[in-house]
Parts: C-alpha cells; structure tokens; sequence
C-alpha cells in the first residue's frame, strides 16, 4: 500500500504556473527549488501530514497560490472524510484545512 501509495503522490506532484507558461518542465523547477533551500522536500511535508493529521494521502501537488509556493495534500481520514490540508511550501506551517479533522 505504501508504494501505491508513494507513486500516486509522485505522478501527482504538480507546480502549476500561469496560463501560457511552458509546464513541460514543471518537474525540474520543483527538483531545483528544492535543491536550491527555497521549498522544502514533499518527503518532509509528508512526515507533517503523518504527525498531524491520520488518514492515507490521497493526492499531493505543489502549487503557486499567488506567488507562494505550498504543498496541497489530501487525505482520507479514519472516519472516511476527505480532508485538504495546503501547506506553505517554504516553511511547512499550516496555512489550511479543509475537511473534518480531529
């Protein structure tokens, strides 16, 4: 399940960027972001979700929110919510949930 799930959340892994930008390299600017200390790893987002909030991810995706990278996860929780919690992609901290949680 863990694979599954890790490849679901890798083909979903997104940067979206502004109608008419070229996104065939979406990939590599995230991979460099990353590389570069400007948004942090998904793996650490991850381990955010997994302390914070129980439930299986369903779906990940970097994106910009008015020019603010954040990390948007769903997830199902225990009880059979589906729950967004988006993250700021820089520092990690919760900038919303959405959903029933706790």
């Amino acid at each position: 399940m863990q694979t599954a799930i890790t490849t679901t959340l890798i083909a979903c892994l997104l940067f979206v960027t502004p109608a008419g930008a070229d996104d065939s390299h979406d990939h590599d600017r995230a991979r460099q972001a990353v590389q570069a200390g400007e948004i942090l790893p998904l793996r650490t987002i991850l381990d955010h979700v997994a302390r914070d909030f129980p439930g299986d991810v369903i779906e990940a995706e970097l994106e910009d929110e008015h020019g603010k990278p954040t990390y948007e996860i769903k997830l199902i929780s225990p009880q059979g919510q589906v729950m967004k919690i988006v993250y700021d992609a820089r520092d990690g901290s919760v900038i919303k949930v959405k959903g029933k949680h706790r």
